[in-house]
C-alpha cells in the first residue's frame, strides 16, 4: 500500500491490525537494533539474513510499503445496518457473489520452470530482482492484515461487508504467499509473523483508508497488467515466470478496487463535499508520487526487462487517474504538460538525497546538505496539489467494470 506516511499515535477506539502489539512505533525500532546485532549471516548477494534462509526486512523509509491500522469502532458504525438503515447494498451484495466465485482459486500454481529461472538470474539483476520481490511481498501482506481485520471487526454491523473483506484477504494472502515462495526460489524468505508484531503501523481514519486502499488496488492492476502486456510482446525479456501469472493477477486487484469503489458510493458524503475533493486530491497525489520517485530509484529492475522506468510510470499514472475520476470528486490532471515536469525534478531531488545519503560526511553534515533537495521535494508536492485539476464524478460501478474487463 503506498501512500503518505503518518506518525502512528495512540487513538481511542482504535486498534492495531496486530492485535497483541502494545505500540506499533516504538517496539519496531528496538527489533530493528536488536536484529542487526543478532544476525551474523549475509547472503551470497550481500543481504543481511535473520537466520538462515530469513532475510532482514529492508529499512523502512517514506517510500517503503506499510502497513496499516484504523479505527475499527469507527468503521463499523459506517457500515451498521441499524445505524444507517439507507445505505446502499445492492451493489455489494452483488459484488459478494462474485467474489465468492475465486476465480482464481486454482490460477496461484507452481512448476518447474521456476527455481531453473531463478538460477539463471544473477550479479547485480538478482539483487535488484529479490528486492523487487521483498516489496511486493511486503505490499500484499500488508493488504492481507488490514482486510483480514476489518472482516473480522465489521461481522456484526455489516456481515456482507465484512465477509467480502475476508476474501479479499483470501486473496491478499494468497499472493503474499506466492511471492514468498518465489523468494524461496533465491534461497530467501521473509519471516511474515515477525513482520506482523514488529512493523511500524500506520494510522489513517476510515474513510482516508477506503481513498488509500482503491487508489492501492487500482495503480496495482495497472502495474501488473502493463508489465504483463509488455513481457507478451517482448517474450525474450521474460527473466521470471512470476510475470505470466500477472494477467489473471491483476483483475484480482482491479475486483478489490472496483469493492472499494462500491463502499465509497454507498457512503455518498465520502464523495461529494468540498473536503471529499481535497482528500482526493491529496491520496491521488500521494500514490502517484510515492511511486515515481521509488521506481526510479530502481529503474535497474525494469530495465533488466526491457521496460524504460519513466514511460511505464507515466502510463500507469495516467491510467490509474482515468480510472479513478469515474469515482473521486476530483483529481489531479497529470496529462497537464507540467505535471510530470514537476515529477521529473523532484526524482533528481530524490537521487540527491540518496547520494548524500550514501557518502561518508559525518550525519549532521548530511543533514544540511540535503535540505535544499528535501526543500525542492516539498515544493513540488505543493506545486502538484495546488495545480491544475480535474472536477470528475462517480459512474455506475457497471460502467467501470464493463471499461476494464
Amino acid at each position: 500500500m503506498n501512500s503518505v506516511s503518518i506518525a502512528q499515535k495512540n487513538f481511542r477506539g482504535s486498534v492495531a491490525v496486530a492485535p497483541q502489539q502494545k505500540s506499533a512505533r516504538f517496539p519496531a525500532r528496538r527489533t530493528v537494533a536488536r536484529r542487526v546485532q543478532a544476525s551474523a549471516q549475509v547472503s551470497d548477494e550481500g543481504f543481511e539474513l535473520m537466520r538462515k534462509g530469513v532475510k532482514v526486512a529492508a529499512e523502512e523509509t517514506i517510500l517503503t510499503p506499510r502497513f496499516y491500522t484504523t479505527d475499527f469502532d469507527e468503521m463499523a458504525d459506517l457500515f451498521d445496518l441499524d445505524k444507517n438503515p439507507n445505505l446502499r447494498m445492492d451493489e455489494l451484495e452483488a459484488m459478494l457473489n462474485e467474489f465468492r466465485r475465486d476465480y482464481n482459486q486454482t490460477h496461484f500454481v507452481r512448476n518447474d520452470t521456476f527455481k531453473a529461472a531463478a538460477d539463471k538470474i544473477s550479479g547485480p539483476t538478482r539483487k535488484i530482482f529479490i528486492e523487487f520481490l521483498e516489496r511486493s511481498c511486503t505490499a500484499e501482506f500488508s493488504g492481507f492484515l488490514l482486510y483480514k481485520e476489518l472482516g473480522r471487526r465489521l461481522k456484526d454491523s455489516n456481515p456482507v461487508v465484512a465477509e467480502i473483506f475476508t476474501l479479499l484477504s483470501r486473496d491478499e494472502a494468497r499472493h503474499a504467499g506466492f511471492i514468498n515462495k518465489a523468494l524461496s526460489d533465491f534461497n530467501l524468505a521473509l519471516d511474515l509473523g515477525f513482520l506482523t508484531k514488529n512493523r511500524t503501523y500506520t494510522f489513517f481514519k476510515p474513510k482516508f483508508i477506503v481513498y488509500a486502499t482503491y487508489l492501492s488496488e487500482k495503480i496495482g492492476y495497472w502495474r501488473y497488467i502493463s508489465i504483463y502486456r509488455h513481457l507478451q510482446r517482448n517474450p525474450d525479456n521474460q527473466l521470471y515466470p512470476m510475470f505470466e501469472y500477472f494477467e489473471n493477477w491483476c483483475q484480482d486487484e482491479s475486483r478489490h478496487g472496483d469493492f472499494l469503489a462500491a463502499v465509497l458510493k454507498a457512503r455518498p458524503e465520502l464523495l461529494n463535499d468540498f473536503q471529499a475533493r481535497m482528500w482526493s486530491r491529496f491520496f491521488c497525489l500521494s500514490v502517484y508520487i510515492t511511486m515515481y520517485l521509488n521506481d526510479h530509484q530502481r529503474t535497474a529492475f525494469y530495465e533488466s526487462l526491457g521496460m524504460e522506468t519513466t514511460k511505464f510510470n507515466q502510463h500507469v499514472i495516467v491510467e490509474t487517474n482515468r480510472t479513478t475520476e469515474r469515482i473521486f470528486p476530483e483529481v489531479p490532471d497529470v496529462e497537464h504538460p507540467e505535471f510530470f515536469n514537476i515529477l521529473d525534478k523532484m526524482v533528481e531531488c530524490n537521487q540527491k538525497i540518496v547520494d548524500i545519503g550514501k557518502s561518508n560526511a559525518p550525519d549532521f553534515v548530511k543533514t544540511l546538505q540535503k535540505l535544499p533537495a528535501i526543500l525542492g521535494i516539498a515544493t513540488g508536492c505543493l506545486s502538484l496539489f495546488f495545480g491544475p485539476t480535474k472536477r470528475v464524478g462517480s459512474a455506475d460501478i457497471e460502467e467501470e467494470m464493463a471499461v476494464q474487463y
